[in-house]
């Protein structure tokens, strides 16, 4: 049976490996200072290790994109996924002003609560920032990192801060309307393709969720991490950065400069792999991220 928290819609996919990630999925009402009220926090814990990898996903998304990845590194590693602050289904609540620092936050408590132990931090896209932040602020929990097409030097655009009602709701309806299109484009060509219309339920599944709106509404207001590019050169733990060639939101430079700013960094770029290695090139990229951990002294 699926968790009972999450949305009707859960009920059509029928990928049985999909179905038995989502199935994995727990919640726990974890206590922070962001709120009188514990903040239900959903995430998902595979395998066995002794230092634990914990998964970060990108904007507007969920753990549901790690589905391929974490099962390939829990075969070796102890391995989470969670729901950051404000995105997936974890619980949003009213009171809460979702930006980056609470993101921080959440996380923060989360670690403590659950892990408690030195981790290797993944981040991918708007994952990847949320994961440097937390690094520069938290450097004794983070052994090694490893950036997935990561945001930090390209973000959210600077008038996104300024949007009032009801720009504000149009902003966020134009994400929700683009993954309904996506949806009725996936069901026609499902016949050719079911991973389309998989992918594109499991990306759309947690704006179901209550409060998706405001909380969007909220985190795009802040500006996201768009103070975040003149500090990733104090990044110092050891980093790999693996990047999609065929990137279509970030501009291929951002790799370089992630590497020439990270003194101890190994860039990987994948070929034939767009924005999302973690979901194009699952295989590969654990491969990577093995081969990393085994050998972080470069």
């Amino acid at each position: 049976m699926f968790p009972n928290f999450l949305p009707s819609q859960v009920n059509q996919l029928t990928d049985p490996k999909a179905i038995a990630f989502i199935q994995s999925i727990e919640r726990i009402a974890l206590a922070t200072p962001l709120s009188q009220h514990p903040i239900l926090t959903s995430y998902i814990r595979q395998g066995r290790g002794e230092t634990p990898i914990l998964l970060l996903h990108g904007f507007d998304s969920s753990i549901l994109e790690f589905r391929l990845l974490l099962p390939l590194l829990a075969t070796q590693n102890e391995t989470w996924a969670v729901d950051l602050l404000g995105f997936g289904f974890t619980q949003r609540q009213k009171e809460i002003t979702y930006s980056p620092t609470a993101i921080k936050i959440h996380l923060y408590n989360f670690w403590k609560t659950l892990i408690n132990r030195p981790i290797i931090l993944v981040g991918a896209s708007m994952g990847g920032a949320a994961a440097i932040e937390f690094t520069l602020t938290y450097p004794q929990i983070v052994e090694s990192l490893v950036l997935i097409n990561s945001l930090g030097y390209t973000c959210a655009p600077t008038f996104s801060k300024y949007l009032f009602p009801p720009f504000d709701f149009f902003a966020v309806e134009y994400l929700h309307q683009r993954h309904i299109l996506a949806l009725n484009l996936g069901t026609i060509l499902a016949s050719f393709n079911p991973k389309i219309l998989l992918a594109i339920q499991c990306a759309m599944l947690h704006q179901e969720m209550p409060g998706w709106y405001d909380a969007m509404i909220s985190y795009v207001k802040t500006g996201g991490y768009s103070d975040l590019a003149n500090r990733i050169v104090q990044v110092d733990k050891p980093t790999l950065i693996l990047w999609g060639e065929a990137d279509g939101m970030l501009p291929p430079e951002d790799a370089e400069k992630f590497q020439q700013s990270i003194a101890n960094s190994q860039l990987i770029k994948l070929k034939n792999c767009g924005h999302a290695p973690q979901l194009e090139q699952p295989q590969i990229t654990s491969q990577h991220i093995f081969q990393f951990l085994n050998n972080r002294n470069f």
